[in-house]
């Protein structure tokens, strides 16, 4: 079997949707089924098997993210997609469309996966705009893109839940994003600390992930601040890039935090990563808006407990309360489980011990297996015969 997936981010780019695309792309092919990605070209990426790159330029405002030409982008998917047997759309712009145009045209089953809940996410990018009013054109527009579909895949049961109030009809199927388990297993935390001067036994808490308005690390600042009246010597590592960063760097300055947190950029995922989450003690997540939180179980799987908030998508994570803590959404209680955890950590060893255990439940193998089977559902079911009149423009 052969899908076509379309996106309008991929690697180099990080963050969850590309993470998610290679996972399962890499994954997938145990399970019979060949992936050929259309994603933009960032720069000179070199040929990929597989991989065709659509030139584009600099998102203004986000220089991290490429804003593809729009008829290449349909022409590229519409001449990858003439030998597949299913579309699978991972963003909403550019690439819906052109993924939408080229399944209709081949007469082929479309679905696609809501990474983002974008209308949590609209009002930090446009604050000069009523949010409630951002919020009713997000739900709009997220219902007409997926109900021109046959199908969509959603990595939660709040995110399942959030898009039923939208008014959306397609069949929406709970499909996470698995982890690689080995790549987290065995990091080498005690280099890891001495390549950044971080002493054997300092307490260090964890972030990682895209430094946005979203991920709530200004909620995390404000906890630590509270922490290190427990353990004064707690420090925060933040590793990732993003447009928050010199209002955080100023928000660390007016805390007096200076000395107390750490931002370390992006960090490679093959050995750099793995290390990164050995090196800590606790890993620390506050976004209220993530759609699952890959990166809880990434921790886990390197035998890291974690500190988050149930919210949106980390809810399936955290529920059972496996290797893990979830305070509640109040920087001062978030900081006192922080502070007692960091000064008391032979008290929580058993959550360390759990970790690696429930993220292996979270196996990329074992998601890869559903979603093939999701594929080959669809791929006999005739979607594309009863929708071809719906094709775009």
């Amino acid at each position: 079997m052969r899908v076509l997936m379309v996106s309008d981010v991929y690697f180099p780019r990080v963050n969850g949707v590309s993470t998610s695309i290679e996972t399962f792309r890499r994954t997938l092919a145990a399970q019979g089924v060949e992936v050929r990605l259309v994603v933009p070209r960032y720069g000179d990426e070199g040929e990929q098997p597989g991989v065709v790159r659509v030139p584009g330029r600099p998102v203004p405002g986000d220089r991290e993210d490429r804003l593809v030409g729009w008829h290449a982008m349909h022409r590229a998917a519409l001449a990858a997609a003439a030998d597949c047997d299913l579309v699978h759309i991972q963003t909403p712009f550019v690439a819906h469309y052109a993924g939408l145009k080229a399944a209709r045209a081949h007469r082929l089953p479309v679905l696609a996966t809501y990474h983002t809940l974008f209308e949590e996410y609209l009002q930090h990018y446009a604050p000069w705009l009523p949010a409630g009013w951002l919020k009713q054109q997000a739900r709009a527009f997220s219902r007409r893109q997926c109900n021109a579909l046959d199908a969509v895949v959603v990595p939660s049961t709040a995110m399942r839940q959030r898009l039923d109030t939208y008014g959306i009809t397609v069949p929406l199927h709970v499909l996470p994003t698995g982890i690689p388990i080995e790549q987290f297993v065995g990091g080498d935390g005690a280099a890891f600390r001495r390549q950044h001067g971080i002493p054997p036994a300092q307490p260090v808490a964890l972030f990682v992930g895209r430094v946005a308005h979203e991920k709530n690390i200004g909620f995390l600042l404000e906890a630590l601040v509270r922490a290190r009246q427990l353990q004064p010597d707690a420090l925060l590592v933040v590793a990732g890039e993003g447009p928050a960063m010199s209002e955080l760097k100023s928000r660390v300055k007016s805390l007096g935090l200076g000395d107390a947190v750490r931002f370390i950029g992006y960090l490679d995922r093959q050995q750099a990563l793995p290390a990164c989450y050995a090196a800590a003690d606790v890993f620390v997540f506050a976004s209220r808006t993530e759609t699952q939180g890959l990166v809880l179980l990434e921790a886990m799987a390197a035998g890291t407990p974690v500190i988050a908030l149930a919210e949106m998508g980390t809810v399936d994570i955290l529920a059972p309360g496996r290797g893990a803590f979830s305070p509640p959404a109040d920087p001062q209680a978030f900081g006192d489980m922080l502070g007692h955890f960091l000064a008391r950590p032979e008290a929580w060893r058993h959550l360390g011990e759990q970790a690696p255990a429930y993220a292996a439940e979270w196996s990329d193998s074992a998601m890869a297996a559903r979603l093939a089977s999701l594929y080959r559902q669809l791929a006999g079911a005739g979607f594309a015969a009863d929708n071809a009149q719906t094709a775009v423009a």
